[in-house]
């Protein structure tokens, strides 16, 4: 995604047509859903779809916005150090996580990223903490 026009407020998330579309569907199977960006493990360092509520959020994580209409939430700690990154949300082809909706259509998403400029770092502040139950 390219930067944001100068005064314009920066965006922290976005989607790529393939991933919203691919959200869509999941909503239409599942309900609404929610995004939480693993930290490592067993899953990797990928974001991860949950129906809505399935995960619950708490004030040591931050909402970083919304993508296709689905809240995107990452780890307070996590966040320290993405804070200077734009994330995009996208989907290819391949095992995902086990525990991530999207895993049985044979497809992952995954983030690719890129620096925020000085300006947008300036204008993307993410909400913090709270509950994610909608």
């Amino acid at each position: 995604m390219e930067p944001a026009p100068a005064g314009v407020a920066a965006s922290r998330v976005d989607i790529t047509p393939e991933a919203a579309a691919l959200v869509a569907q999941l909503v239409e199977q599942h309900g609404p859903v929610m995004f939480h960006q693993s930290g490592g493990c067993c899953d990797g360092s990928s974001p991860m779809c949950f129906p809505a509520g399935d995960f619950i959020t708490s004030e040591a994580d931050v909402l970083l916005g919304e993508v296709a209409g689905a809240p995107f939430w990452m780890s307070a700690s996590q966040y320290e150090y993405w804070k200077h990154t734009h994330l995009t949300v996208d989907v290819v082809k391949g095992r995902g996580a086990g525990f991530s909706l999207e895993a049985p259509e044979g497809v992952r998403f995954l983030i690719r990223s890129r620096l925020l400029t000085d300006d947008e770092v300036a204008l993307a502040v993410p909400s913090r903490g709270g509950s994610s139950s909608s």
